[in-house]
């Protein structure tokens, strides 16, 4: 005989949801004191608990943000999508609430959406605490590269887009984009032991400024043992050309951000001399009609780390 379903509807403390959500305690009571986005129950007669259907409205909210609402629209159109009602059937809530719990876990393609979703909105609320936790939880939880590609420069280029032009709203940009590379620091290791014994140059193009896909890359190499110097600030030509001299990699690696707008006759000026080492060109700011023949094009991070890999050690171990 099956249990009985209580007629209270499960709710949430403040905290609970702020971790679900990805944001501070703080952040979701601006919310509800600002916009009336927030918890509709009380327990005891002194703490506002969150229902499902106010945890509801919030993900409307973290949606809008990311697709580029301001707050107030986020908002405004959260409550317009899921109105507050005086009373709910408590049934029909607490039937809800027990699919999602005995439900099978999410398709893993629906993983860095959410994860994306929950970065935006912190980002958006300027919660410096909460997009540092998500990144390196995020980071742990898929891996560097899925990490990159699936969660974090989706939601770089999606803010990137939004002010693009505009001061107004860039600090937010700012601030994802330093967390992101403090994140990737931490999460390259340091090699006692390389795989390689020859390192791989990562740098930039000159005046390139996205730089972050290259510390991308060197944590993955450094996940796979793989030994590279990263140069993060991109270098004058004549700089470069030094550096590879002196450096002696096995293979360099430029990266250009800026659609087909990289010059190739950089290679030339970095394979002077009797230097044996394999150049590539990695980002689409490079024309592939332009490309030497001897300049390899890697395509996006992943297929890059497996190229890199194999051509430096051969097969993956």
């Amino acid at each position: 005989m099956g249990s009985r379903i209580s007629s209270e509807e499960p709710t949430l403390p403040v905290a609970s949801v702020a971790r679900r959500l990805g944001v501070a305690p703080s952040t979701l009571r601006t919310w509800d004191r600002r916009y009336g986005v927030g918890p509709s129950r009380h327990t005891n007669g002194r703490h506002r608990r969150y229902g499902s259907s106010d945890i509801g409205r919030l993900e409307l909210m973290q949606r809008a943000l990311l697709r580029g609402a301001s707050t107030a629209e986020a908002a405004k159109y959260a409550l317009e999508q899921m109105p507050r009602t005086a009373t709910e059937p408590p049934e029909a809530v607490v039937v809800q609430v027990e699919e999602r719990a005995t439900a099978p876990p999410a398709d893993d393609h629906d993983v860095p959406s959410r994860l994306a979703r929950r970065l935006s909105t912190a980002a958006l609320a300027m919660d410096f605490a909460a997009v540092q936790r998500m990144l390196a939880d995020t980071i742990r939880e898929l891996g560097v590269l899925p990490a990159w590609t699936g969660v974090v420069s989706p939601v770089l280029t999606a803010l990137g887009a939004r002010w693009r032009g505009v001061s107004a709203g860039a600090e937010v940009e700012y601030l994802l984009a330093e967390c992101v590379y403090a994140a990737l620091v931490r999460a390259t290791p340091v090699l006692r032991e390389p795989r390689n014994q020859r390192p791989v140059l990562l740098t930039c193009v000159p005046d390139e400024r996205d730089n972050l896909p290259m510390y991308a890359l060197a944590a993955a190499l450094a996940g796979r043992r793989i030994g590279a110097q990263l140069f993060g600030a991109s270098l004058p030509a004549e700089v470069l050309a030094v550096t590879v001299r002196r450096s002696v990699p096995a293979a360099v690696v430029l990266w250009s951000g800026r659609r087909a707008t990289a010059d190739p006759r950089l290679f030339a000026r970095i394979s002077r001399g009797r230097q044996r080492n394999r150049l590539f060109a990695c980002g689409p700011g490079w024309d592939p009609a332009t490309l030497p023949d001897k300049i390899e094009l890697l395509g996006e991070l992943t297929t890059a780390a497996d190229r890199i890999e194999h051509v430096l050690v051969g097969a993956r171990r």
